[in-house]
């Protein structure tokens, strides 16, 4: 095997340790995945943009540290940054025609943290037109393609950071989530992901919609989940809603399996939809836990259904902040989101502050329902992945912009805020990955990230195949 090969199947602590070890050097292990990346890419289409020139001069630098005896808890790591976060030097497009040119004056907070911890930035990933849906295309640069399978959805606005997850270009990526955009790519890509309790990592400007982006990683271990939490969590001076409380160590207790803890099954959340190869596999999850030692119970949780009518809503009437560009770019953005924009518009005050109590009420059932609980269980997706042309699969009812139809185990918990992993939990008979959503109790992220570990170490999950590298190669700086 080359070193490329094994540069791209390590995890992030596996680097470390071979850094420390002086086996391999940052700046080896930098040039190795990017030369994957040149050569793979251009069948995935991962990248918005690469940065060559200053992850080199980054792993120089860790290099230089490593040398000099000097630590950082991720100096020298390969990391990458979703363009609908800013990277100082470089354009933030957010997958949109109407964003090209410009250049970002300074670092998001996810990004400042991840170079203070010592990481090298490889470039920037793909997301769908401001992030707006669970398809992993935009206008701007097209279809990211599952690297299961060319042609088909590597799943929601991280859909680049999860494609290049599961792809082998680097150990960590930065996701944001705001209705299933970590968990999404990890289930149609089969990698993991965590979107952890709403303000574990600071974000910056603060969205205006209503509270439901998280930032949180993508990664092929669990273990390396923590490390990026460890050195991005914490309060921030510019985010008002970013925890204030310590963060701790996520990464403690991960090598012990989890054991007598009361969990939740809910394969449909009394309304979701699940295709019956989805659901057999996740079936197959909850019974793991069950020999595992814990005590699962299938339930129907009371606040599920309640969450169709209000997502929709919030959904459509968020996006009515993107109504400026309508009348200079409509005709070069996606065509769903400008009907998700339009049927989003028009709705008074009054309607919008009873649909907000509905919601602060739904919210607060899910928090009682889960301090009957340890952790729930539910897919990640109620689909498999599918031919990213479409917005909904063909066996699907189809609608001009409503792909929730088939992420009715995510958002739930935008809303709630509460901490969601997605790791993979087996393949359907095309071979196309599967994803089990494991939900915790606020605050409860080192708990879901046990639970999850438990089942990887259990459950190990296969590389995807070498993709056919006859496609256009990705921008870079």
């Amino acid at each position: 095997m080359s070193q490329q090969d094994d540069v791209s199947h390590a995890s992030a602590r596996e680097l470390l340790s071979q850094y420390r070890s002086k086996a391999l050097s940052p700046v080896e292990a930098t040039e190795a995945l990017l030369r994957r990346i040149e050569e793979l890419d251009p069948a995935i289409n991962a990248f918005s943009r690469l940065t060559p020139e200053l992850a080199l001069d980054a792993a120089k630098r860790a290099e230089d540290a490593w040398l000099r005896g000097d630590s950082a808890p991720l100096l020298g790591v390969p990391v990458t940054i979703k363009d609908l976060f800013h990277l100082q030097g470089f354009p933030t497009e957010s997958g949109s025609r109407s964003q090209v040119g410009g250049v970002a004056d300074a670092d998001s907070p996810v990004a400042a943290r991840l170079k203070a911890a010592g990481a090298v930035i490889l470039g920037k990933t793909t997301t769908s037109e401001f992030g707006w849906t669970g398809v992993s295309r935009s206008p701007l640069t097209g279809v990211t393609h599952n690297p299961w399978r060319q042609g088909y959805n590597a799943g929601a606005s991280s859909a680049g950071a999860g494609a290049a997850a599961a792809a082998g270009f680097g150990p960590l990526h930065q996701g944001s989530d705001g209705a299933g955009s970590i968990r999404m790519p990890c289930h149609f890509s089969g990698v993991v992901g965590l979107k952890p309790t709403w303000g574990t990592v600071p974000h910056v400007p603060v969205r205006n919609n209503d509270q439901v982006s998280h930032v949180g990683p993508i990664a092929r271990s669990v273990a390396d989940l923590a490390l990026f939490l460890n050195a991005t969590a914490g309060v921030h001076p510019f985010d008002h809603t970013s925890s204030v409380h310590p963060p701790g160590d996520f990464g403690a207790g991960l090598e012990r399996d989890v054991a007598d803890l009361r969990i939740a099954f809910s394969p449909d959340l009394g309304h979701a939809r699940v295709d019956a190869e989805v659901a057999e596999a996740v079936h197959e999850a909850s019974r793991f836990f069950q020999a595992a030692g814990c005590h699962v119970e299938e339930v129907v949780p009371g606040w599920g259904a309640d969450g169709a009518e209000l997502a929709r809503f919030f959904w459509s009437v968020d996006r009515t902040s993107l109504a400026p560009h309508l009348e200079e770019w409509e005709e070069q953005m996606d065509s769903g989101l400008v009907a998700c924009i339009r049927a989003g518009m028009g709705h008074s005050a009054e309607t919008y502050l009873a649909m907000r109590a509905r919601k602060l009420s739904y919210v607060e059932r899910q928090h009682r329902f889960m301090a009957e609980w340890d952790l729930l269980l539910t897919p990640s997706v109620s689909v498999a992945a599918f031919p990213a042309d479409r917005l909904q699969p063909e066996h699907w009812p189809q609608h001009p912009w409503d792909w929730l139809s088939w992420a009715e185990f995510s958002y739930p918990f935008n809303m709630s805020g509460l901490p969601a992993a997605s790791v993979p939990c087996g393949q359907t008979p095309n071979g196309l990955p599967v994803g089990l959503q494991i939900v915790g109790r606020r605050g409860a992220d080192q708990l879901v990230l046990q639970a999850a570990a438990t089942f990887e170490r259990a459950n190990p999950f296969p590389q995807p195949p070498r993709p056919n590298t006859d496609a256009s190669r990705p921008r870079s700086s």
